[in-house]
């Protein structure tokens, strides 16, 4: 009977201890994932008169292995264009962050962003991809496309994890989609732009020459990179929160063989996947719009919670105006490495820039900071007039802003008022009921297959 009470015991403990390791991972990957919403909220909460677009599947995709991480059919929005536009083309590569660990794509596969299953049916155009001239005074009337982003590895990815049944094929996505809208009339194109917001702003690079080969020399092809200059930054306690994360995708979702070899035949494949590596290299016109203080890379490669856990950049990081001295000093040489960063591509007179000194993160598909009559500014022109004065050669376009806080046309983001919805040091009470004991320990294998079992209990 003592034995069987032992065992019990430690039994107990075993599924206890595992379920409050794999609550508190899945509390901070919803956490991560309820940030990029936060995020995207104004691009896709619908308005009064809001453009909403269906969710056009891709027929024959899984035939071809082009599949979302979960083995669901990968999926876009195609808004047709109409007058002068007709035979334009603009892709817009959704963002999301990435997977970097079974863990996170199992969690992943159950959102939006790992299966179409979870997509919304129809989606709000706006900003960029709007069809009104007096929000999107260039591109309006051109055939408009998001193409969703469920693979977590910014359309780069080629493997699979057969024991969790994750497909990394973000690659053959990419590919399936080009295939389908070239058959649905892109192939004519008089002109086309490859754009993409945060993970699609990385895309957007990573797949800029791709996208020019597709069409003749004579139609004009250019990219345009939103919010994805990700830099290899220190975080606040002296790591490299970024590149840690990247590692793991690359490793994990077979990325290396999809960079471009200019790059890896020089540095490792993770270093690949940063843009400061690549965009030297891209000979395809490209148009880098970024916010020198990007919201996301703040709040997840600057300040992480785990390098932050006594709070001291808390209130710093979820409001700009209250940093102190030292803190802006930190912020300020993160806008510094981003201009050494672009330094060498703003030399290149086929390029264009918009470096805002902003706290945001992916302006192009926000209305009010793509094109509005208070949107962000540089030089009194806004970032839509700038877009389109240099796809078209009106004017060259090199914009960087001042450093903080000159400028008093941003559309900075606070996150006080969501404090509640983003931040990951949630606390985890431990209720013992039999669905969750077992539903907790099959969680526990799946995501923390290597956790050395001991026993502690959280508390408030």
């Amino acid at each position: 009977m003592k034995r069987v009470l032992i065992w019990v015991l430690s039994l107990w403990s075993i599924v206890g201890i595992g379920w409050s390791r794999s609550e508190d991972g899945l509390q901070e990957l919803k956490a991560k994932d309820r940030l990029l919403s936060f995020l995207e909220k104004d691009a896709v909460s619908p308005g009064a008169n809001s453009l909403m677009i269906p969710l056009t599947l891709i027929q024959g995709a899984a035939s071809k292995g082009a599949v979302c991480l979960d083995g669901t059919p990968p999926g876009y929005h195609l808004d047709r264009g109409f007058g002068s536009g007709s035979n334009s083309w603009l892709i817009q590569l959704e963002g999301g962050g990435w997977c970097n660990t079974v863990r996170s794509c199992v969690f992943r596969k159950t959102t939006r962003r790992g299966s179409s299953k979870f997509m919304e049916k129809r989606l709000n155009f706006t900003g960029i991809l709007s069809n009104k001239a007096e929000e999107n005074p260039d591109f309006y009337n051109w055939n408009r496309v998001k193409l969703r982003y469920c693979d977590g590895a910014s359309f780069a990815g080629e493997g699979q994890n057969e024991a969790n049944q994750l497909y990394f094929r973000g690659q053959r996505i990419w590919s399936a989609a080009m295939e389908e809208l070239m058959a649905k009339g892109m192939q004519n194109a008089e002109q086309a732009l490859l754009s993409g917001c945060s993970a699609g702003g990385l895309a957007s690079i990573l797949h800029c020459d791709e996208f020019k080969d597709l069409f003749p020399s004579t139609t004009k092809v250019k990219c345009l990179s939103d919010a994805g200059v990700f830099l290899d930054a220190t975080n606040v306690a002296g790591g490299h929160t970024l590149r840690d994360m990247y590692r793991g995708v690359v490793t994990l979702q077979g990325v290396q063989k999809n960079l471009p070899n200019t790059c890896t035949s020089q540095m490792d494949p993770t270093s690949c996947f940063f843009p400061r590596n690549l965009i030297a290299n891209i000979q395809t016109p490209l148009f880098l719009l970024n916010a020198a203080y990007d919201a996301w890379q703040v709040q997840e490669s600057l300040i992480p919670s785990s390098a932050d856990p006594h709070g001291f950049w808390r209130d710093c990081k979820m409001d700009h105006s209250h940093c102190n001295s030292s803190q802006m000093l930190f912020l300020q040489d993160f806008r510094n490495q981003m201009l050494s960063v672009i330094n060498g591509f703003s030399m290149s007179n086929q390029n264009g820039l918009f470096i805002n000194s902003c706290f945001a993160h992916c302006q192009s598909e926000r209305q009010d900071t793509w094109y509005a009559n208070d949107s962000p500014r540089i030089g009194n022109k806004a970032i839509a007039a700038s877009v389109g004065d240099w796809f078209f050669d009106r004017t060259a376009t090199k914009a960087i802003d001042c450093p903080y806080p000159c400028d008093n046309t941003c559309h900075n983001l606070i996150f006080n008022d969501v404090t509640s919805t983003i931040t990951i040091s949630e606390s985890t009470r431990l209720t013992f009921t039999p669905l969750n004991l077992l539903n907790s320990f099959l969680i526990t294998l799946i995501c923390v297959p290597n956790a050395s079992w001991g026993f502690s209990l959280d508390s408030d």
